[in-house]
């Protein structure tokens, strides 16, 4: 039965690499999957899907004026597909994430979407949260703060490491510019401290 997954998460927990993984045990059985990721990450190459453990796999883009169930159904069309796979969900639009469980709905292919839960300042992405309401099942994807507990959050930082509070919702970068903690340790560095 077909479904549509919703594997979120923070930063640097390793989404892109279980995607990657899910799409070749597929391909090892034979099955074609079809790889979609957003157009605005173009930091692994345009069209191409990459984990910071070095692997990677082309995909087709979308961005926000893409009709992702027009597209997978003609892709369907030209030749069978097993299931569809989305990196960078968050940037899908709340249309879009409709288009996909149209996909689950009536074209009976699961689709997998990887993507981040919350932005720096700890506000769903209306991808996610259109995704948070509509998918028949969720997975979170975990790593860790620097304190060892779960992180859930993220920090943007400038240049010299401080918390960024303010500023666009969509900043494309890694390491060098998104920290991972946990809760306790997000409000910590953008200065929200407990009252005593």
């Amino acid at each position: 039965m077909a479904k549509l997954f919703f594997n979120y998460s923070t930063m640097n927990a390793g989404k892109s690499s279980v995607l990657l993984q899910a799409a070749h045990n597929y391909r090892e059985r034979g099955m074609q999957p079809y790889l979609l990721t957003a157009r605005i990450d173009g930091r692994a190459g345009a069209g191409r899907i990459a984990s910071r453990i070095g692997i990677s796999a082309e995909a087709d883009t979308f961005d926000d004026s893409d009709d992702l169930f027009a597209r997978i159904k003609a892709r369907h069309a030209a030749g069978a597909i097993a299931c569809v796979f989305v990196d960078e969900a968050q940037f899908l639009t709340p249309e879009q994430v409709w288009q996909l469980a149209r996909v689950v709905d009536d074209l009976r292919l699961p689709v997998l979407a990887y993507g981040l839960r919350v932005d720096f300042r700890g506000q769903l992405f209306p991808g996610s949260a259109t995704l948070l309401a509509l998918a028949d099942e969720m997975r979170e994807v975990r790593t860790i703060c620097h304190c060892g507990k779960k992180a859930t959050m993220v920090i943007r930082q400038d240049a010299e490491g401080h918390a960024i509070r303010e500023g666009a919702q969509v900043q494309i970068g890694g390491n060098e510019t998104y920290v991972s903690l946990c809760r306790k340790h997000w409000r910590e560095a953008v200065g929200d401290r407990a009252s005593d």
